[in-house]
């Protein structure tokens, strides 16, 4: 079982940056692909960003391209999110998570997709 962490959330103005990390404990992170997802209340959690086991495949939901980029360091066992040029409609929880996979090639954007959950960290952006 993985447990994840996340950190780094805040209040900023529109256009600043942020760097969200997520720590994992429990097992390695090396056999798991990771994503990003981001809830605002009364809507559902949507996919942000994903990278696969060795960091050489990443996905973007259409919102965050340009401006998002997802990164691991497998022998940290962490994950990151670096956000830059943030938008008032970038307001929201931010959910590490993980799922174990074989496929190099695959990717998941689906809540559904991944077994583990971090706990969420806010972040708001303020216009």
């Amino acid at each position: 079982q993985v447990q994840l962490v996340e950190s780094g959330g805040g209040l900023v103005q529109a256009g600043d940056s942020l760097r969200l990390s997520c720590a994992a404990s429990g097992r390695t992170i090396s056999d798991y692909v990771m994503g990003w997802f981001r809830q605002v209340p009364g809507k559902e959690r949507e996919f942000v960003a994903f990278i696969n086991r060795s960091g050489g495949s990443t996905y973007y939901v259409d919102s965050v391209k340009g401006r998002f980029t997802i990164a691991r360091d497998n022998a940290k066992n962490s994950v990151y999110l670096q956000m830059n040029s943030l938008k008032p409609e970038d307001t929201a929880v931010y959910y590490c998570a993980a799922r174990r996979s074989m496929y190099l090639s695959r990717t998941y954007v689906q809540q559904n997709d991944y077994e583990h959950w971090g706990q969420g960290t806010q972040v708001t952006v303020s216009s």
